[in-house]
């Protein structure tokens, strides 16, 4: 049987450390597998009664966040603890930031305090990029503006490989804000990485006029897609989206976008339904949805902590002083 210091890996797969974690376009597939298979083994502390490994005793990671997201904090929060890390979260609201320090003066601030690693969330894309330029510590990406949020990309794919057992071949409609969604860039990334065809389906207002060059098929009507999708996976509709007249009513789009009943009827029986959550019931989906046998969305969730333990481990785990 295994240990609880045993589940801590005592070594890490070749090539897949990560100095950074910022964009999923950097990750190959190796990189992407090896991820995936560490998280699966930390998958298994969450039913154990001490859910705490040693891996990164010692170490110390930063929740720096600029834009509020309680759900992926706490997350990261949890991860890091369950590796034994110190954890220090930094919140932009009444801190130093409010009062006009730079990222970079925050970042040095950082440095010299001797943290390990820095998960930093800003509504600025390519912050983290810019982050990595003025610490030694390593970056993690949890969300930068419209560009990439990698471990939410990670965390789905982590939970539909779990579900079906692998990823290659698999169909997935990523339906909804494509245009202004993070979560839908990395995601996408991902798949193509791993060999999964996407249908990404929206009002045209909410697709990238450039999605032509993402090697996926697009298509403005939700019920053709539904039929030859694997995964259904709706994107969270953001409400100054509705108030910029980029649809034309809540109504009309969870009539022509949003999941309901009837179309979870038309999907195949092995079909998954996906979100990457705060959902809007009655919006994206209704409630029959959300609480579906096939809705995966509490799943990924708890994967989530999983995965991010395995992004810290793989970027600190295998370090010593």
């Amino acid at each position: 049987m295994m240990t609880q210091d045993q589940i801590a890996l005592d070594e890490r797969p070749a090539g897949a450390g990560l100095s950074h974690l910022l964009d999923v376009d950097a990750l190959g597939a190796d990189q992407i597998t090896a991820i995936l298979d560490a998280a699966r083994t930390f998958q298994q502390l969450a039913a154990r009664p001490i859910k705490k490994v040693p891996t990164l005793r010692g170490r110390t990671v930063c929740n720096l966040f600029f834009e509020d997201s309680t759900r992926t904090r706490v997350s990261f929060e949890i991860a890091a603890k369950r590796l034994s890390a110190d954890v220090l979260n930094f919140s932009a609201k009444g801190s130093s930031v409010s009062k006009g320090e730079s990222l970079k003066d925050t970042a040095l601030t950082l440095q010299a305090m001797g943290v390990d690693a820095i998960v930093v969330r800003h509504h600025a894309a390519g912050a983290p990029h810019q982050l990595t330029r003025w610490v030694d510590a390593h970056v993690l990406n949890a969300g930068d503006g419209r560009h990439q949020h990698p471990t939410q990309a990670l965390l789905d794919l982590f939970t539909i490989r779990e579900h079906f057992g692998q990823l290659d071949g698999l169909h997935v409609a990523v339906i909804g804000d494509v245009l202004h969604s993070r979560v839908a860039r990395s995601l996408v990334q991902g798949l193509r990485t791993m060999s999964a065809g996407v249908t990404v389906v929206g009002p045209p207002t909410l697709l990238p006029l450039a999605v032509g060059q993402w090697d996926v098929d697009v298509s403005h009507d939700l019920d053709p897609v539904l039929g030859k999708a694997d995964v259904v996976y709706l994107l969270r509709v953001q409400h100054e989206r509705m108030s910029e007249q980029f649809i034309p009513s809540v109504r009309e789009y969870a009539r022509l976008w949003g999941m309901d009943g009837r179309r979870l009827r038309r999907l195949s029986e092995h079909a998954v339904i996906m979100h990457p959550g705060p959902m809007n019931r009655g919006v994206e989906l209704t409630a029959d949805v959300a609480d579906a046998p096939n809705a995966l969305i509490a799943r990924q969730v708890a994967n989530g902590v999983a995965v991010r333990m395995s992004c810290l481990y793989l970027m600190l785990g295998g370090e010593r002083a």
